[in-house]
C-alpha cells in the first residue's frame, strides 16, 4: 500500500490560490487531479448571486473535476473566523441562510460531503447556550444533506491555531457526531478527520484511527510542523493512510496543505502523476 493506493482530492481554498478562483479547478485538472473540495468561496455572502454560483460551476464542470466536499458558510475563513453555526444572532442567521444554498450547489455537482465548522466561543455568551444553537443548526444542515444524498462533517481544528474553537480533540468532535444522530435520527453526520490538526493537538493518530476510522466521513492531511506537504514535516502521513484503508476507510483524503515559496502546482512532487486522479 502507499499514497498512491488513496483517493485525492485538492482543497482548491488553500492550494492554487495565487490563481483566481474560477482558474483553480482547470489548474488542478492540469495536475493531473480529477477531484477537488472548498471551503464556501464568497466569506462576505452566505447567499451569493445566482451567476456566481453558476459560474464556479461552469468552471469545476469545464476542467472535467468531481468536487467531492464543500464547507457551509464559516464567516471569514481565512481569517479569524472558525465557522458561524454557533455564533448568536446575525452569524446564526447567515449560517442558516446558508444551507440551502450549500446543498443546492452540491447537489447540481453530486457533491455528497458537506462540513459544517462549529464556530468560536463568544466572549460573555454561556457556552451552553452556544451548544444548543450549534446542536439546532447542524441539525438543519444534516437534514439539508441527508435530501440531496450527503453526509454532514463535523470537524475537529487545534489549539494553538484556533484557541477559541471548542472541538479540539478527536472525541470532541465526534461527541457532537453522535449529538447530531441522536436528535436526527438519520445517521448522516460523520466525522472529518484531519490527521494535521489532530497532530498539532498532540493526539495519538494511531490511537484515534483504530477508535473512530469507522465513523469517519472524509479525511484531511498536511505535515506537521509548518502544515506542508507531505515529507516536509515529520508525520508518518503514508503509514497512517494505510492504517486508515486497512481499518475500512474507503473515502477522499483531501489535500490541505500549504504550498510554500512555490507555485501549487510544483507542490505534488511527493505524489506520482498517475496517481493523482481518482481510480
Amino acid at each position: 500500500m502507499g499514497f498512491a493506493d488513496q483517493r485525492f482530492n485538492v482543497n482548491l481554498s488553500i492550494l492554487f490560490t495565487e490563481l483566481p478562483l474560477l482558474e483553480r479547478p482547470a489548474a488542478a485538472a492540469a495536475a493531473g487531479f480529477s477531484a477537488v473540495e472548498l471551503w464556501w468561496p464568497w466569506v462576505d455572502s452566505p447567499t451569493p448571486e445566482p451567476a456566481e454560483l453558476d459560474a464556479l460551476k461552469k468552471a469545476i464542470e469545464d476542467a472535467g473535476v468531481r468536487l467531492t466536499g464543500l464547507n457551509f458558510y464559516a464567516g471569514q475563513l481565512p481569517g479569524p473566523d472558525r465557522g458561524a453555526l454557533s455564533i448568536p444572532g446575525e452569524e446564526s442567521e447567515r449560517f442558516r441562510a446558508n444551507i440551502d444554498v450549500t446543498a443546492e450547489f452540491a447537489r447540481s455537482l453530486g457533491c455528497t460531503a458537506l462540513n459544517a465548522l462549529y464556530g468560536n466561543r463568544v466572549e460573555g455568551v454561556d457556552p451552553a447556550e452556544q451548544d444548543a444553537l450549534a446542536l439546532e443548526n447542524l441539525v438543519l444542515a444534516a437534514r439539508a444533506a441527508d435530501r440531496i444524498g450527503a453526509i454532514l462533517l463535523v470537524e475537529t481544528l487545534n489549539r494553538p491555531e484556533s484557541p477559541l474553537y471548542p472541538l479540539v480533540t478527536a472525541p470532541a468532535g465526534v461527541g457532537i457526531v453522535d449529538k447530531v444522530n441522536k436528535a436526527t435520527g438519520l445517521g448522516n453526520a460523520k466525522f472529518l478527520m484531519d490527521l494535521y490538526h489532530l497532530s498539532m493537538n498532540g493526539e495519538d493518530l494511531p490511537r484515534v484511527i483504530a477508535a473512530y476510522a469507522e465513523r469517519t466521513g472524509h479525511v484531511q492531511i498536511a505535515d506537521n510542523p509548518g502544515r506542508g506537504a507531505p515529507g516536509t514535516g515529520t508525520l508518518p502521513l503514508e503509514e497512517l493512510l494505510d492504517q486508515l484503508a486497512k481499518a475500512g476507510y474507503e473515502g477522499w483524503v483531501g489535500l490541505e496543505y500549504k504550498p510554500g515559496d512555490r507555485p501549487s502546482a510544483e507542490a505534488f512532487d511527493w505524489l506520482p502523476a498517475d496517481a493523482r486522479a481518482a481510480r
